[in-house]
């Protein structure tokens, strides 16, 4: 009973923000002091998350636990509610991990070290607090203020062009969220009773014309954080200037936050609206992984290209969330969960190189593969895990994706085959320009002024460790995927299934995908 009451959700998110209001108070003059601060924080909130979910967590519940709800501000009806689901759960795990291990990855960082780890754990909170709200005032608080820390990150301590990638950052992604206040307050005041809390919004009777404005309203927003093309364009910037610990969190959390919301929020509270955007998710996330693989494969920069690489993975998110099987929804999620460990092992491997290098033009690389034999070692595992190989966690991934949405009954089967055969283009143009990247750093031609720098070392341990702590859930995750999916497969389940009621003739007929708008609107029902 203790357990059930006890505020785990509030704690966790609370703690590493209260922590890092102490740390301009901490005696530190050359910034080793903090940054172990830092690292303990990060560890203890971690275990905290890991003591919740093994003893408040029931797996098999695929409705909200670890509920807390406080009278915030009562006139407004706004309440501090928080709650953990499949959807939650699993990233809250993820975002304690990844950024503990980015806390870690900082070590170099020697800039106004109080300031950097005192916004990395103000932004360890702002995450957790993302993927935990249960009140759309509240989860548009916390959308904004998380970006807070992004922005300041990027623009202290980013690359040349560093302010205006964050710049170019908090300009799309604040204009984003103007969508959702928009949306949400649109929500709350609709009806007879003026109500925050996503499960009563959620409820409301929503005439099916107002479920798509709310719908693409939000999709707009989303859409900036995923990102889904056109709305991309702010990430290979970013991440082209920032350095690897914030590589670290915009790779494995940032983007994952769209991709959650357009669960929670689209998929879950409008899905009327759903039924009618799915084939345009679809389409959306071809034109991610098609167009995003072949600028990849364009790249020079290091950086940008494994950017776009991230863009064309995401892809397959929003085929899987349109898919209406429950395979295919499970394939999303595990997506996310799979991109958010690659890609922060893919970019802490850059920061790594570049920090050895001192470049990210791969004309300028060449031949340190021997000069750094275990360096050599992490890029090609993780390379493997990032095309998707047979055993790592992208693999099963990306084959539940196609699987559900091959066996979907709500397309017809020319346009099943069309996305199909697209999104495996996309698969085969990864392991073109992943390949050709390794080559190019590790292989050769020799570039001799890099391979006799006598700061050319090999990988240290602490660089070896981070990397060995993302390997094990990768290829922990591929050889035995259920030790994942158990956890959110109640959740995904449940949320399929109010999918496939939301338009059962759709589904049930087999109609054609790309229906015009006006008939679309006619087959589907109210939300009842």
């Amino acid at each position: 009973m203790f357990m059930a009451n006890f505020p785990w959700l509030t704690i966790i998110i609370l703690f590493p923000v209260v922590a890092s209001l102490l740390i301009p108070i901490i005696p530190d003059k050359d910034g080793k002091t903090v940054r172990w601060y830092a690292l303990i924080v990060g560890l203890i909130d971690f275990t905290i998350i890991t003591t919740a979910f093994c003893t408040g967590y029931d797996t098999s519940n695929p409705d909200l636990q670890l509920v807390e709800s406080y009278a915030w501000v009562p006139q407004l009806d706004l309440n501090w509610s928080v709650g953990a689901d499949g959807l939650s759960m699993p990233l809250i795990i993820l975002t304690g991990f990844i950024t503990t291990l980015a806390i870690m990855a900082a070590w170099p960082v020697t800039f106004k070290p109080k300031l950097f780890y005192f916004l990395m754990l103000l932004m360890y909170g702002g995450q957790i607090a993302v993927f935990a709200v249960q009140d759309m005032l509240l989860f548009f608080l916390v959308w904004e203020l998380e970006l807070v820390p992004v922005y300041l990150i990027l623009s202290i301590w980013g690359g040349k062009k560093r302010l205006y990638a964050a710049t170019k950052f908090i300009l799309y992604t604040a204009g984003g969220s103007l969508f959702i206040l928009i949306a949400a307050l649109t929500m709350a005041f609709y009806g007879d009773t003026v109500t925050f809390d996503m499960s009563a919004v959620a409820a409301k009777d929503y005439a099916l014309n107002l479920q798509l404005w709310l719908y693409g309203a939000f999709l707009i927003a989303y859409a900036v954080k995923l990102p889904i093309f056109p709305l991309h364009t702010w990430l290979p910037d970013a991440h082209g200037e920032a350095t690897a610990p914030a590589h670290m969190l915009l790779a494995g959390i940032l983007l994952k936050m769209g991709g959650y919301a357009l669960l929670r929020m689209n998929a879950g509270m409008l899905p009327d609206a759903h039924a009618v955007f799915a084939p345009i998710l679809v389409i959306l996330g071809v034109v991610n992984i098609v167009y995003a693989a072949l600028t990849s494969f364009a790249q020079r920069n290091l950086k940008r290209k494994i950017a776009y690489s991230s863009i064309s993975h995401m892809g397959f998110v929003l085929i899987g969330m349109a898919s209406f099987t429950n395979i295919g929804m499970s394939g999303a999620v595990l997506q996310m969960i799979s991109h958010g460990l690659i890609g922060a092992s893919l970019f802490f491997l850059v920061g790594a190189t570049y920090d050895r290098t001192h470049t990210l033009i791969l004309d300028e690389m060449g031949g340190v593969g021997q000069k750094m034999k275990k360096v050599f070692a992490m890029w090609t595992t993780c390379s493997m895990a990032s095309l998707a190989l047979p055993g790592m966690s992208g693999f099963v991934a990306e084959v539940m994706i196609f699987i559900g949405f091959a066996t979907s009954d709500a397309y017809n089967p020319t346009f099943k085959v069309l996305v199909i055969f697209l999104a495996a283009v996309g698969v085969i143009l990864t392991p073109i320009y992943l390949l050709s990247m390794l080559r190019e750093i590790l292989y050769g031609p020799e570039n001799k002024e890099l391979v006799e720098h006598e700061v050319l070392k090999d990988a240290e341990p602490r660089e070896v460790f981070i990397i060995g702590c993302l390997l094990v859930p990768i290829i922990g995750i591929g050889l035995y995927p259920k030790i994942v999916t158990q956890i959110y497969d109640a959740t995904t389940v449940q949320l399929t299934a109010r999918l496939r009621d939301a338009v059962p003739t759709l589904i049930e007929s087999g109609e054609v995908a790309l229906k015009s708008e006006s008939e679309l609107l006619m087959r589907a029902p109210a939300i009842k």
